[in-house]
């Protein structure tokens, strides 16, 4: 059974409050979700972060690391501009430098290990097992597609999937999460946390009929929110109440961390890989 650290709390606490002094995107129930995942997560292999910003998540997953001894939080991003998701660039070429003193400053250099480039060029000699992907980058559809497709085949079995901004208007990451991950029997327990869609790893056993209700459940509710978003525009008037109403009806409140360790334990004999 998968059970949480009896310390996770104040863990948990101290996680946010370095992401707290990060900046960039992330709600405390958005941050709070990620320290359980790095935390819980019955599967052997490496946090990858693909999107890091100015490093407010990396905080966040380091800060867990660094306290249960998981290694390195690996974080790939160009740190490149201009990008529709990063709009407090300003003029400035990269938040590369800002990245490096917002790891810095919260004491945790020694628990990342950076990639400047291309998730795709990352992918090209990737080997290693992977526990937790962590999908916040390039928000078009051919992006966060091709980013599930080149790491999807190292997820270890029990490894965790979180898209962030599936409950907004990018194209990319509510698309992908519905039809790569919704549809897809290889997925067990699945759910949402502010705007975080995730899903557990389970190639075993994710046909159950009991993990396909709740994903056929999850996928009627995000179908009309994928239906506007694809539309490649922020909506206005009708169109916008709709998208607020339909994503109102996916649930997406704070997640229990007991419940949601319980829930993603694994099956006997399954175990990490």
């Amino acid at each position: 059974m998968t059970t949480l650290p009896r310390d996770f709390t104040a863990s948990c606490d101290d996680a946010w409050r370095r992401v707290q002094a990060a900046p960039g995107f992330l709600t405390e129930r958005e941050a709070r979700f990620l320290a359980l995942v790095a935390a819980v997560t019955p599967a052997a292999g490496t946090i990858l972060e693909i999107g890091s910003f100015k490093g407010k998540s990396t905080v966040g997953l380091a800060s867990i690391v660094a306290q249960y001894g998981l290694g390195r939080v690996v974080a790939v991003d160009p740190f490149t501009a201009p990008a529709s998701t990063d709009p407090g660039l300003g003029g400035a070429a990269s938040s590369y430098d800002e990245f490096c003193r917002t790891v810095n400053a919260a004491g945790l250099t020694a628990y990342v290990e950076v990639h400047r480039m291309f998730s795709r060029d990352l992918a090209r000699g990737w080997h290693r097992p992977i526990r937790f992907l962590w999908i916040d980058g390039d928000h078009t559809y051919e992006g966060v597609k091709e980013d599930i497709d080149l790491f999807g085949p190292h997820l270890a079995d029990g490894a965790v999937v979180a898209m962030h901004d599936v409950l907004h208007t990018f194209p990319g990451p509510v698309r992908v999460f519905l039809e790569d991950v919704l549809r897809s029997d290889r997925f067990g327990p699945v759910g949402c946390c502010g705007s975080i869609g995730w899903a557990q790893y389970r190639p075993k056993d994710g046909a159950a009929p009991g993990f396909r209700v709740r994903r056929r459940a999850l996928a009627r509710r995000i179908e009309p929110l994928a239906a506007i978003s694809a539309r490649g525009r922020e909506p206005s008037g009708i169109a916008k109440l709709r998208y607020q109403w339909y994503r109102a009806s996916v649930p997406h409140g704070a997640v229990d961390p007991a419940a949601w360790a319980a829930q993603v334990t694994l099956p006997a004999g399954a175990g990490p890989t």
